[in-house]
């Protein structure tokens, strides 16, 4: 008989966790949810945002395409990891409406991920977890090596239909932290670069300074080091790499103010040795005529025109521009390599522009 007993209690207690909990009403502040606070921080981060471009940009198509859904979905991007079961690197069309979710981050099959492959073909070992969530998704669609084929040996100021603008993409910050580790900017022969920004302890991965549910940085994680934590006024070198002399400001407005006069060159350069004017706007292709310099697109039949007059010097100047710019924060993640893609880029365009670079006074 006491068997018996053994034997119900022991049937109770393994369907104690179906047992429906008593009867309400309860307040929704009386309902305990595990990591609320971690949720609801996501909830509100630019990953869950469902609304925006990155994740309805498909939504009149009925799936997100194979190309896109890895870092697009979070369907996706188990998909191509082999997280659902299906085959490792194999990317898939998934359905619309999906964000990054908390099982993008947390699946435990991240742990098994040692490695990804970089734009450029680099293999880069990561350490298991999320970091290989963030440098999957945030490394580009494009290389350095990509614009080198685009380019072949063609005459490097001879304008090509055939040569086509070679888009990065956008939140490069993988690829940018790496350096010449990754290969991500296009990288002028005879030249060297910098590899991977280690930054410096506490700062080890991409959660160091970034809140991995929020997604903003951690101030305290830069008082650290440095005396504010404010990301715009902080510089560590005594170098005024685009030539003010100003070492007040932080180096952020180094790497603005040199892409800036590369930009101004890049349109010297396409007006003036190409012979079509060119000018950027923020949507695809991002590059389009302006042949009365009015600092928009023509439009034809209410389209801007897009801009087929590149030549292999200054596809790769634009390449290192949008490359840098796309990474919002290029001047934390890598100063030193979006510093040197910039100079050696604006130092290109220079010779057919009959241009000083010593007389700009930027340093590489």
């Amino acid at each position: 008989m006491a068997q018996d007993n053994d034997e119900g209690e022991a049937a109770v207690d393994a369907l104690e966790l179906f047992v429906m909990p008593q009867s309400g009403p309860f307040r929704p502040d009386q309902i305990s949810i595990p990591q609320q606070t971690m949720i609801e921080a996501w909830a509100r981060s630019a990953h869950a945002d469902a609304s925006a471009e990155a994740f309805t940009h498909w939504d009149g198509e009925g799936e997100v395409p194979a190309s896109c859904s890895t870092c697009h979905s979070g369907a996706g991007f188990r998909a191509f990891h082999g997280l659902d079961g299906s085959e490792p690197g194999v990317a898939a069309a998934v359905p619309v409406g999906g964000v990054v979710d908390c099982e993008t981050c947390h699946n435990p099959g991240l742990a098994e991920i040692t490695a990804i492959t970089l734009p450029s073909g680099v293999e880069h070992p990561v350490k298991p977890g999320v970091e290989a969530a963030c440098l999957t998704c945030h490394s580009g669609r494009e290389a350095g090596v990509s614009v080198s084929n685009a380019v072949g040996d063609k005459a490097e100021d001879t304008p090509d239909p055939e040569i086509g603008f070679v888009n990065p993409h956008y939140a490069l910050a993988g690829a940018v932290r790496l350096g010449a580790v990754g290969a991500g900017g296009f990288e002028y022969p005879d030249k060297t670069y910098s590899g991977r920004f280690f930054h410096a302890r506490p700062v080890a991965d991409c959660v160091s300074c970034h809140n991995p549910h929020t997604l903003t940085v951690a101030e305290q994680t830069c008082l650290t080091c440095h005396e504010t934590g404010n990301v715009d006024e902080i510089r560590i070198s005594r170098v005024s790499y685009d030539g003010s002399g100003d070492l007040s400001k932080g180096i952020r407005s180094d790497v603005a103010n040199n892409a800036a006069l590369l930009m101004e060159m890049l349109q010297d350069y396409a007006a003036n040795v190409a012979g079509t004017p060119i000018v950027f706007e923020p949507h695809y292709p991002y590059f389009f005529v302006d042949a009365d310099q009015d600092g928009r697109g023509d439009q034809v039949d209410g389209r801007s025109v897009n801009y087929n007059a590149w030549t292999p010097r200054s596809l790769k100047a634009a390449y290192n521009w949008k490359f840098v710019t796309a990474d919002p924060g290029a001047f934390a993640h890598n100063p030193q390599y979006v510093l040197e893609l910039l100079y050696d880029s604006i130092e290109d365009l220079s010779g057919p522009l009959e241009v000083d670079v010593s007389e700009l006074g930027i340093q590489r």
